[in-house]
């Protein structure tokens, strides 16, 4: 049986620390909890809320991926929409009293998870891990060098 491609094993390591991170904050009390909302919660300015369109960037999603993600949690108590003072045509996001809760749990998991990683790997593996996943992503941002 032939190896593994790369993007199956990303795929994989992602869905197993995306499991290990939704078995963490099960226990801490958030048993609605998905891998992706994090993406929400680790990007929003907990005090003023942030845009829908800056919550894609920071998040590295798609507009359309984090309207589907900030609809959800909307729906679950978590965020909600309200006007952007400083541009009537727009809505921010904010985190509502539950989402705030949520919001401390999930840096607290994604640290737990990421302890959980830098322990089974060790410190030299995990920091190489990181950095190379970073350089994968920022080439991949930037466009494949051609040959």
């Amino acid at each position: 049986m032939a190896e593994p491609d790369l993007p199956r094993l990303l795929l994989e390591a992602s869905r197993a620390l995306g499991s290990e991170l939704v078995a963490d904050l099960d226990e801490r009390g958030i048993p609605d909890a998905r891998p992706s909302h994090v993406s929400v919660f680790l990007h929003i300015d907990r005090r003023s809320g942030t845009r829908l369109v800056d919550l894609a960037r920071r998040a590295r999603m798609t507009k359309q991926g984090m309207m589907l993600l900030v609809d959800d949690l909307e729906n679950r108590g978590y965020v909600r929409r309200v006007p952007d003072q400083l541009d009537a045509r727009s809505k921010v996001v904010r985190l509502t009293a539950r989402g705030r809760r949520y919001a401390a749990e999930a840096r607290r998991a994604v640290a737990a998870v990421e302890a959980l990683a830098r322990r089974e790997l060790g410190d030299r593996r995990y920091e190489s891990l990181r950095a190379s996943l970073e350089e994968l992503v920022a080439t991949a941002t930037e466009g494949w060098a051609s040959e």
